[in-house]
């Protein structure tokens, strides 16, 4: 693994990691099926249209079209889509936590039903980087969280899974960026029609809420979306997918920097353990190759 990789790691998980923070900022304004169609139909414009003077085009093989709607509408509708709706009742930190358990997910749906081979030391991550998200959720539940908030992120993480496995081979073909943009539009029908079904169209735009909407957009929606895609085309879903691990430390820290939501001690361990285990489980693939 180059260092451009690396950098392109590091700045996928830090990008990745804010958007939760972005999310709880947004939500508090307005309604979150609602403003998600908004931002997903703009981001996908601003996506097809990077791509189309990138001199790509949207004749895309029978697989990119399949995965681009399965991606669509795993990590942009059911995913980000019930993050948001999470995010009006559970704070930024613990839906990241949970989000950030997608490797682990990952991991035990390629054992249980792909026959995908699990090591010794994948079995040990699994164990690991569940039991630190059943720590941070016990010590949570007794503070009072909110559990169908809780049951909407975990909803969203093994749909964000779904995709992950879906796009497996499909970032070598080329044409990315259109990729990238089309499969924004799948979320924004979606949830256009979630959002009449189920919320009342009431949007206080401030200045706060907008730069949050705006950076939402470009950086996790667009920037950090690419940045994926390419640096998997680079280094191979497998090698990529270790950066996971700094996930957890990422997401709590910026919550707790730019929204002052507090860490108990519990917290702190279990991310610790968290990130061991997404850790273990991302090295073992890299020296193991399944049956």
């Amino acid at each position: 693994m180059d260092i451009r990789a690396i950098g392109m790691g590091l700045l996928f998980a830090l990008i990745w990691s804010s958007a939760f923070t972005s999310a709880r900022i947004i939500v508090a304004d307005a309604p979150p099926f609602a403003i998600s169609a908004i931002r997903f139909a703009i981001a996908g414009i601003i996506g097809v249209l990077i791509a189309r003077a990138m001199g790509q085009n949207w004749n895309l093989t029978r697989e990119q079209w399949r995965a681009t709607f399965v991606f669509g509408l795993c990590q942009n509708a059911l995913y980000l889509g019930l993050n948001f709706l999470a995010m009006t009742t559970v704070e930024a930190s613990l839906a990241s936590i949970i989000a950030s358990s997608m490797p682990l997910i990952v991991a035990f749906a390629g054992w249980a039903f792909l026959s995908e081979r699990l090591t010794k030391l994948a079995a040990l991550g699994l164990v690991l980087g569940f039991a630190g998200v059943i720590l941070i959720m016990g010590s949570r539940m007794s503070a009072g969280v909110d559990m169908l908030g809780i049951a909407y992120c975990l909803i969203g993480a093994v749909a964000l899974a779904v995709a992950t496995l879906t796009m497996r081979g499909v970032t070598a073909s080329g044409n990315m960026m259109m990729i990238v943009g089309l499969q924004m539009f799948v979320g924004a029908i979606v949830l256009f029609f979630a959002s009449l079904l189920f919320e009342t169209w009431e949007f206080n735009w401030n200045p706060k809420m907008i730069t949050a909407l705006t950076y939402t957009i470009f950086a996790p929606g667009l920037l950090a979306t690419f940045i994926w895609f390419a640096l998997v085309a680079r280094i191979g879903a497998v090698k990529a997918a270790t950066f996971h691990f700094l996930n957890p430390f990422f997401g709590v820290a910026i919550a707790a920097l730019l929204l002052g939501e507090a860490l108990g001690v519990m917290d702190v361990i279990g991310v610790a353990i968290i990130s061991a285990g997404i850790l273990a489980v991302q090295l073992s693939k890299q020296t193991h190759t399944p049956k």
